[in-house]
């Protein structure tokens, strides 16, 4: 095209596009002022359906519960007529119906709905409200239900985020305050809201100890310890001899050393590492501190650097005088782990290598890494661009060929946590990371199920390739039936994109591939696989569960009043309406669509195998239809079991066990960390396990006598539960901490989240408290019963916690971690302000005007009258806990 031609088309093109530029200039400025100037307020009405005249059942909410919502939408900029726009709306709660006519809102995927004016729309008024009332399915009890970035688009505009939803840190600021019981679940909810008072009484296990009664605890607890009298002897300086270390656990023990401010020089005091000790189990050590120097055999290379990790336990940030003493110690559990999920909200290296320096601190020994989920890809895979080009992006794209739709409040924009990705010299750079600590990373790349960021992202490969003309290139990892017509509903609200198809031949090639490339950067950091989590949780059609029934095909004489009524008519199985899977089924490959999860996991672990791999793992509902670990053809089947002890997963976990699996204890009403600590609707967290999981009740569990956890704790509605084993006993595997990550968007709130309840876990995972009882087949446990010497358990934990709070949390300031600061209790008696704290010596401050803080001195309670205000604060002084009053 010459000059002439090419300056005509520019004209040409100019005259064409004025209008619409002026029309996507108009939708611009619309999108822009509602933005701006639309305050977004959610108000909890009830969650109390029912009592508020809903026919939930009839609505077809899950249990037949269902509640009130209200949107009040206030218009501070000029008037908005326009109804060319669009509020992409983040719900966590199904919403069922919206009650002003003047809306219509529409579900997309996932927690995603759409909200748009209809031509009954009024306009919104400059500084008028707009009320729109909506019913949603189950309840809302905690702000961080509420999620942020809710965003305006129009087509042709930037979409934008409402600006009055833009802080993701405190949901408080865009939803009006609960009713007076909207922390209930129902109305016979028996939790304990707490307070200041509830916290007081609460907290009366903890009581402060003097330095001199915690400096020689080590954590986690040893198998046997003997104090030795004489003087102290001081560590601030050693010569450290790692006769049989290798050199990568050497030079960690050194950085750590080093960071806590030891020095290390050839003239100090002499600390040997080697092997040899006259313990016996794996990963056992011996320790003597004397005064002319420290010796510590190790069993193994593990037991060695465990035995350097509780040395260093000893050591304060300040103080660094180590009593004398002798030690011989062995871990509890051989599995010890700490899962997290990257694939929800992305964690930063830093965060993860932060993790990894806590848990080997505390000889924890698995990361579990859940590096995929519906939400998110988060490992770059050579060969398979679009996974991370794709499927690690959120953004507004609804074809989804440049990213994932938004979730879970990420907003329109890829600037959050809500994507990212880690290269492939960024996992290598952890793994060894890990390895030199004694951390074994497992990856979990979650299928049949959870797997839509997978799914999305190769059917963007394939309409690449189709485009390109390679045909055959596209199928080779297609993971979905494109003919598959079945109506399903994931557990988190997705289409049967959620799900690879196992009947599609491109999922067995994705899955050789994908194990291929993470084996290979396994091998590259030292660390080669063992292990590999194949995920494999509900693979369901959540329509089709126990909460719903259908009026047209069940007797009368068994409808029920708490079921939401449905068409099962219209509601299928994974894959049921898949001509590939109908194949299979008319081969004789299987019987049913519903034995297809376990079918893959069949065909995975005969992948792991040939990989070398000695374990396949699962969380256990994915393995539920199999008759046994014999049916797989690694050499171990290893699972996850997440069932919550108060619905019977007390005898499920042992049952487990029975038939041969290596069982890891995940259970969530203990062992779940993105679940609240505390009954306070300002606490992060979902709750369909229980309300709260504290770091006290974490360490009360009882993970080798499951029933007597019933003595010590209660159900999701705070009422005791009756626990009684049926099966004989069995030896579980180890137990794992789990960090899901929906309402986690950063790393601060992830920290928040992990620590110190971590440390429980450790606790747990290496040492058996001398409150928990040896299991016997038929004992009972119940809120009644009164086998459990509570007078142990609350000695050990006092112990534990001023250890904690008093040593570690140090330890975690000077590391820059952002743990959980507890909110203090109080209470006031005969005009004195008396107040506690979960964990004893974090420091307490209290305030009688809300704004001037004192630093509390129990020895030395002040005098107040009315309303005084009190909070945490960390040992450095830069961060401070959740303020509560007391009146």
């Amino acid at each position: 095209m010459n000059l002439k031609h090419s300056l005509l088309a520019i004209a040409m093109s100019t005259v064409f596009a004025g209008p619409a530029l002026a029309a996507d200039a108009a939708k611009q400025a619309v999108v822009d002022s509602l933005a701006s100037n639309l305050v977004v307020k959610y108000e909890v009405v009830t969650n109390d359906g029912a009592g508020a005249g809903l026919d939930c059942q009839a609505l077809g909410a899950e249990w037949a519960s269902c509640g009130v919502a209200k949107l009040h939408l206030t218009n501070t900029g000029a008037d908005v007529t326009s109804k060319d726009w669009s509020i992409y709306v983040s719900s966590i709660r199904r919403i069922q119906r919206v009650d002003n006519d003047q809306f219509v809102i529409t579900h997309l995927t996932g927690d995603l709905y759409r909200l748009t004016p209809t031509d009954k729309f009024q306009g919104f008024a400059k500084d008028a409200t707009v009320e729109v009332p909506l019913v949603v399915e189950y309840w809302v009890l905690f702000e961080s239900d509420i999620m942020p970035n809710w965003y305006v688009s129009a087509k042709g505009a930037e979409p934008k985020v409402i600006a009055s939803m833009s802080n993701i840190d405190d949901a408080s600021s865009y939803e009006k305050p609960m009713p007076a019981d909207g922390w209930k679940r129902t109305k016979d909810d028996n939790n304990v809201l707490m307070n200041s008072e509830t916290r007081f009484a609460a907290n009366q296990t903890s009581t402060l100890l003097p330095a001199a009664k915690v400096d020689s605890k080590i954590l986690p607890t040893p198998l046997k310890q003997v104090v030795k009298a004489g003087p102290q002897v001081d560590l601030s300086t050693i010569k450290l001899d790692a006769l049989d270390l290798p050199t990568d656990r050497a030079d960690a023990i050194k950085a750590q050393l080093t960071r806590l401010g030891v020095t290390l020089s050839d003239t100090g005091y002499p600390v040997t590492i080697k092997l040899g000790s006259k313990v016996k189990q794996a990963e056992g050590y011996d320790m003597t501190i004397g005064q002319k120097g420290t010796v510590i055999q190790g069993r193994d290379i593990a037991g060695a650097f465990w035995g350097a990790q509780s040395l260093i336990s000893l050591l304060g940030v300040d103080d660094k005088r180590v009593s004398q003493m002798s030690v011989e110690d062995a871990p509890r559990f051989e599995y010890r782990g700490m899962q997290t999920d990257v694939a929800r909200h992305f964690r930063s290296p830093e965060t993860l290598k932060k993790l990894v320096d806590q848990m080997s601190a505390t000889k924890l020994n698995v990361l579990h890494l859940g590096l995929t989920n519906d939400e998110g890809w988060r490992l770059a895979i050579p060969g398979l661009p679009e996974l991370t080009e794709v499927g690690s992006q959120r953004c507004h794209d609804e074809s989804e060929t440049q990213c994932l739709m938004p979730q879970l409040g990420s907003g329109p924009g890829s600037d959050n946590q809500g994507s990212g990705f880690y290269s492939k010299a960024d996992y290598i750079d952890l793994v060894r990371y890990a390895k030199a600590r004694g951390v074994t990373v497992i990856p979990e790349i979650n299928m049949p199920a959870h797997a839509r960021a997978a799914v999305v992202s190769m059917e963007a490969r394939y309409q690449r390739l189709m485009a390109e003309g390679k045909e055959a290139e596209a199928n080779q990892f297609r993971l979905t039936d494109p003919d598959d017509t079945s109506n399903v509903t994931s557990v988190q609200f997705y289409d049967k994109m959620s799900f690879i198809n196992p009947c599609q031949p491109g999922a067995a090639t994705f899955v050789a591939k994908v194990m291929d490339e993470v084996a290979q950067m396994h091998q590259a950091a030292g660390q080669p696989l063992t292990a590999w989590h194949y995920g494999g949780d509900e693979a369901k059609n959540i329509m089709q569960g126990g909460g719903y029934q259908d009026p047209a095909v069940t007797p009368a004489a068994d409808l029920v009043a708490w079921k939401g009524n449905v068409d099962s008519s219209k509601q299928d199985k994974p894959f049921g309406k898949s001509p590939l899977c109908q194949k299979m089924i008319d081969e004789g490959k299987i019987k049913e669509v519903g034995e297809l999860p376990v079918y893959f996991a069949k065909e995975v672990s005969e992948m792991v195998k040939g990989h070398g791999f000695s374990t396949l793992q699962a969380w256990e509902d994915g393995l539920k239809y199999a008759s046994g670990a014999k049916d797989f053809a690694t050499d171990n089947t290893r699972v996850n079991f997440w069932e919550t002890l108060y619905w019977g997963g007390f005898n499920e976990a042992m049952k487990w066990a029975h038939k041969g699996y290596e069982v890891v204890l995940s259970n969530p009403d203990y062992l779940y960390f993105d679940f609240p600590n505390e009954v306070h609707p300002a606490e992060r967290g979902y709750y369909w396990a229980t309300r709260f999981n504290d770091t006290r009740k974490v360490f009360a569990f009882a993970p080798e006598n499951l029933p007597q956890n019933a003595e010590t704790s209660v159900d999701r509605d705070g009422n005791a539960f009756v626990a009684k084993g049926d099966q004989e006993p069995v030896k579980f595997k180890g137990i794992s901490g789990q960090l899901w990550s929906e309402t986690v968007r950063t790393d601060a709130q992830y920290e928040y989240m992990v620590y110190p309840r971590i440390f429980s876990v450790a606790e747990r995972a290496w040492h058996k408290g001398g409150f928990e009882l040896d299991y016997v087949k038929g004992r009972e446990f119940s809120g009644t019963t009164k086998h459990v010497n509570k007078a142990t358990l609350n000695q050990e934990w006092n112990q534990f916690a001023n250890a904690l709070a008093q040593r570690q949390l140090p330890k975690l300031d000077q590391a820059g971690v952002e743990y959980r600061l507890s909110v203090p209790g109080a209470k006031v008696v005969n005009g004195k302000l008396e107040a506690n704290v979960d964990l004893p010596g974090l420091p307490i401050q209290y305030s009688l005007d809300g704004t001037t803080w004192t630093a509390y001195d129990a020895a030395a309670k002040p005098t107040v009258n009315g309303k005084v205000w009190l909070r945490t604060t960390s040992f450095d002084g830069k961060r401070t806990s959740r303020v509560t009053e007391l009146n």
